[in-house]
């Protein structure tokens, strides 16, 4: 069954946020919304994520400042400035931003801004507020204890409170070698980490799910069901497998044959057209190898389902690492 857009957009919510800032009006919100969805998809943002910005929303904040960062490459003073804004609200992703400050191009260029706390005054001080709710079972807290400390006890915590990242990062880690394993069991575990993650809702946890499950002999059907479910969430890979897939472009998993879906959905990553990767390249060459399976009343038919997929399913997003670059 399809995950609903609002089960989507309330774990997108979850997995993004670990604050609550200052109020704003709905189209300040739909403004945020919409600025972290294009930044998402590595699009330019800006313009968006300073309404809600200069409205006081911490995490808007953060992701403005993080808008510039990447512009520039390097934390400039007008970033700083609104990291600074969010983690002053509580926000401890810009927190943590600033307490790297110091691996961040700025130093290299020895013109880092002057801040309000050192980069280890605001490592202290994210601890300092994550470590009490961590104590007390908070598994988020638990996360932002593993990211301010890089104690790996905290991010097994972390996931066995159910963080659907930090299921996601166990199983990354063992699969890598962390950890000492028998090899039977290593695959066991990570395996498990890994379901718990995507049944926990994290899109990249689906589509790696699937590929452990076919690389382990593991049902077909369950491998569709969340290659499916990982387009549904709307993870970029996963839209732009499952419309392959349905169209036979090319036939894997013995995926049921339906052109129609298939083409409507590979169509949908058109809108990322102007973000990173190479996705309109990959258009131009598998959108006209279905298109030429199809008759036009087909296409029309393909286009309309697009149009509904889109208005019941979340924005197409990269999922990046909040902190990952």
């Amino acid at each position: 069954m399809p995950l609903k857009l609002n089960t989507i957009a309330a774990l997108i919510l979850f997995f993004i946020s670990s604050t609550v800032s200052a109020q704003i009006n709905q189209e300040q919100a739909d403004a945020k919304k919409h600025g972290i969805s294009l930044f998402n998809q590595y699009k330019p943002a800006e313009r968006y994520l300073r309404i809600a910005a200069e409205a006081g929303d911490s995490e808007a904040q953060f992701y403005l400042a993080e808008e510039l960062r990447l512009a520039s490459q390097f934390i400039t003073a007008e970033a700083q400035s609104w990291y600074e804004k969010s983690a002053e609200q509580g926000d401890f992703y810009s927190m943590i931003r600033l307490g790297r400050s110091k691996k961040d191009l700025c130093a290299t260029l020895k013109n880092c801004p002057d801040g309000k706390r050192t980069p280890s005054g605001w490592l202290k001080h994210a601890q300092d507020m994550a470590k009490p709710k961590a104590e007390q079972g908070d598994a988020e807290a638990m996360f932002i204890m593993y990211e301010v400390t890089s104690n790996k006890d905290w991010l097994e915590k972390s996931a066995e409170h159910d963080h659907a990242i930090a299921q996601y990062w166990m199983a990354i880690g063992i699969r890598q070698g962390e950890g000492f394993f028998l090899p039977w069991k290593r695959d066991n575990i990570v395996g498990e980490w890994l379901r718990k993650s995507a049944e926990n809702g994290y899109p990249k946890a689906m589509m790696e799910y699937a590929v452990f499950l076919y690389e382990n002999g593991g049902n077909l059907s369950d491998v569709r069901k969340w290659i499916k479910k990982s387009a549904e969430a709307g993870l970029e890979d996963g839209v732009s497998s499952y419309g392959a897939y349905l169209a036979h472009a090319p036939s894997r998993f013995d995926f049921p044959y339906d052109v129609v879906k298939g083409y409507g959905i590979t169509s949908l990553l058109s809108d990322l057209d102007g973000g990173g990767g190479n996705v309109q390249s990959y258009l131009e060459e598998v959108l006209p190898e279905i298109a030429a399976k199809m008759t036009p009343s087909q296409i029309e038919e393909a286009k309309e389902f697009a149009m509904k997929w889109k208005s019941s399913h979340p924005p197409i997003s990269y999922f990046p690492d909040k902190l990952g670059y």
